[in-house]
């Protein structure tokens, strides 16, 4: 076979591998990127970009409908348009793969879209989409190749033609009611979305609480707030069977614990089943040139982004790293880093240690930075709660979102700020301020005596840190 030989061979084009491919590409490297389908990767196809692009529609149409709360008239029984939204959703997303693709071309990177299995160490052989197969070796290669909705083993799903996070995306009519099988992230911003927009939802959830990495009285917050506006959180429950009707009703038989709790059961229009993603790695024949993969299919990684093959590296979701897109683009800093490094340029970087926020996307949603309450003390830090209904900062008022409570967790030792949760209008912005505060070093006296732009939702920093909302 003839091989092409590249300095860097990226599989998978998502964040961390496709921005990396198109740096080295601009100054002079030999650089190949292979992609199955996706151009830009899920973030922009179908996860972050085109679910929060929903979810604005959603917050929209939920405004309207309290139009007269802000002196505004003639705006009663707004309805969602399906066919206006979703042309909203494709018309956002594929400007965004255009312009991508346009990245892509303008790098002089070679892009390629197509198949790809390893070989031989380093060496792909790929079944190009258009037809044919080219053979690509790297000096370095870089695994990107993301995750994908994971279905678990249910008794009648595979038949049941469920819904993913995916297929929702794509759907030409919505069901009366729907039932989302996963109270984490994706299914808390899919229920909160559907509901809003006149579905019926109902949350099945197999532990005790929505948003298991949450401290307790966070997610009952975002519980109550979601029983609130009608839909059904049932928790501690999980799914044993699926099965769908003839007039395309489904129903999940429940359990609790390792018994059917009496028969229950639960039935809606469709399912969303929303427990998870689970790494792209199957296919391609990792294993066969070194790469370990762990017992979930995840690419093992030291901490410079080194797979167990020689010059393999792997980086964003299918690595381990947190399933964000900004933390897959702190990947690519690392890889770049540490390759410059290994050619004797500056020294090399390590991903432990690293402070990555996170944000679900509901509404109110749920900026979250650092360690938790309980993740704290687990940590055997000695700590001081600050805590505040929403309510009390004066910019959530004029707003008209008086919703959610701001918590942070300080080292009762040295005064700095270990994490907070900010469940609130806004609270996806102002985390960074947080976020900003912990990089520095701060104490938590100086985000409290900060001068802060009033009215602002960054400006109940100040408050959230006084002795009134401070325990002792």
């Amino acid at each position: 076979m003839s091989i092409e030989d590249v300095d860097l061979l990226v599989v998978g084009g998502g964040k961390a591998g496709k921005t990396l491919a198109m740096d080295l590409a601009r100054a002079g490297r030999k650089v190949a990127m292979i992609e199955r389908s996706m151009i830009g990767g899920t973030c922009i196809n179908v996860a972050c970009i085109p679910t929060k692009t929903l979810i604005n529609s959603g917050r929209v149409l939920e405004t309207v409908r309290r139009a007269a709360e802000f002196g505004i008239s003639g705006a009663e029984d707004p309805l969602m348009d399906l066919k206006l939204l979703r042309h909203r959703k494709e018309d956002v997303v594929e400007t965004m793969v255009g312009g991508q693709l346009s990245s892509f071309v303008g790098s002089g990177m070679d892009f390629i879209l197509g198949e790809a299995k390893f070989v031989a160490p380093r060496t792909v052989e790929v079944t190009l989409n258009d037809g044919g197969v080219r053979t690509l070796r790297g000096t370095d290669v870089v695994l990107n190749l993301g995750t994908e909705p994971l279905l678990p083993a249910i008794e009648g799903l595979p038949e049941s033609k469920v819904q993913t996070s995916n297929t929702l995306l794509k759907l030409e009519s919505l069901p009366e009611s729907i039932i989302v099988l996963g109270g984490g992230y994706v299914g808390c911003e899919f229920a909160d979305l559907l509901n809003t927009i006149g579905v019926s939802v109902t949350i099945v959830q197999s532990s005790g609480q929505l948003l298991p990495r949450e401290d307790p009285d966070v997610a009952a917050a975002i519980e109550q707030n979601f029983t609130d506006a009608g839909i059904t959180v049932r928790l501690g429950t999980r799914a044993q069977r699926i099965s769908r009707a003839a007039n395309g009703a489904v129903t999940l038989t429940l359990t609790s614990g390792d018994a059917v709790t009496g028969g229950d059961a639960v039935t809606g229009g469709d399912v969303l089943v929303a427990v998870g993603r689970k790494p792209m790695t199957d296919g391609i024949n990792l294993e066969g040139i070194g790469v370990e993969l762990d017992h979930h299919g995840f690419i093992r990684v030291d901490d410079q982004l080194h797979t167990t093959a020689e010059g393999v590296w792997a980086a964003g979701d299918a690595a381990g790293t947190p399933q964000f897109t900004h933390a897959s683009y702190d990947d690519y800093r690392v890889l770049k880093t540490n390759l410059a490094a290994r050619n004797g340029v500056g020294k090399p970087r390590s991903t432990a240690g690293r402070l990555i926020p996170y944000c679900v996307f509901t509404t109110p949603e749920l900026g979250r930075v650092g360690l938790g309450e309980r993740q704290a003390r687990d940590a055997g830090y000695k700590v001081r709660i600050a805590k505040m209904p929403v309510s009390a900062i004066p910019r959530a008022r004029t707003v008209g979102h008086l919703e959610g409570v701001w918590k942070a967790v300080i080292d009762r030792e040295t005064n700095k700020i270990l994490g907070a949760a900010l469940l609130g209008v806004e609270a996806s912005e102002v985390i960074a301020v947080v976020q900003m505060a912990m990089l520095a070093g701060l104490d938590y006296t100086a985000v409290r005596d900060a001068i802060i732009t009033h009215p602002t939702m960054a400006e109940g920093l100040n408050l959230l840190f006084t002795p009134a909302f401070l325990e002792d």
